[in-house]
């Protein structure tokens, strides 16, 4: 039931979600249990990747006997170390975090979800570049599934390669301006859809059924396209003229 402690049992069904591919939101379904405990559950059990079952109840067991036990009180510097992480420290939890709840919003776009852990790492590090080795140990994955990864968000011109001068290695980047090159390149897509629409109208004569809804789909997609791309320039060209304010200290949004 909600509230109480994961079970053996419950472990076992979340890993079997994860080898299916379930998102966390349907494997809490699963289990009844909030999407949120099977969040924290899977990223502090080694991540969608190197979670197991029987492995993560041990620990849980563990630390259970520990909380019974009085601990000696932590020093007043680990303290605040851990409570308010000065700027440029993350608490790596947090980053694991929303990093994975970002991972699940892009599978239910449709994206696979190595390409969408892949995806999510990078715009959760701060320089916005990884290498395949550090997408590894952070992913704990093969090489050849970033590789897969990496090609797949490449060809979609979500991110590129640039070569490391400090490395004999190549970091994939993601850009600030990702989700316009993103639109942009949708729109291309789009568009050769809408032009071969309107030739297979021709072909297949307006007059007719199927010419006719082949035209209105190619006037609809001409339309849509089009005043997504001019959004896209514009607001890109606003957000780059006006970055965003930067606060001292610990940034905080409203």
């Amino acid at each position: 039931m909600p509230g109480e402690r994961l079970t053996q049992q419950d472990r076992r069904q979340i890993a079997a979600g994860l080898r299916d591919g379930l998102t966390y939101a349907a494997i809490g379904r699963r289990i009844g249990r909030p999407t949120s405990t099977v969040t924290r559950e899977v990223m502090r059990n080694g991540g969608p990747g190197g979670y197991h079952a029987d492995r993560a109840h041990r620990a849980s067991t563990h630390h259970a006997r520990q909380r019974g036990t009085s601990p000696l009180p932590p020093s007043p510097e680990s303290s605040v170390r851990a409570e308010r992480p000065g700027p440029g420290r993350r608490d790596p939890r947090v980053v694991n975090a929303v990093a994975a709840h970002t991972t699940e919003l892009f599978v239910q776009t449709g994206l696979p979800r190595m390409m969408a852990r892949v995806l999510a790492a990078l715009l959760t590090t701060d320089s916005g570049s990884l290498t395949s080795a550090e997408l590894v140990r952070r992913l704990r994955v093969s090489p050849a599934s970033v590789s897969k990864a990496v090609g797949y968000l490449e060809a979609r011109e979500l991110i590129r390669r640039e070569r490391d001068p400090h490395r004999r290695a190549e970091r994939y980047v993601i850009d600030d301006d990702v989700w316009y090159q993103a639109i942009m390149a949708s729109a291309r897509v789009d568009l050769q859809i809408a032009a071969a629409c309107g030739t297979g109208a021709q072909r297949l004569g307006v007059g007719t059924p199927a010419g006719a809804r082949l035209e209105n789909m190619s006037r609809f997609l001409h339309r849509v396209s089009g005043d997504l791309v001019r959004s896209a320039q514009h607001w890109r060209q606003v957000y780059a003229t006006h970055p965003p304010a930067e606060t001292s200290g610990d940034a905080t949004t409203g």
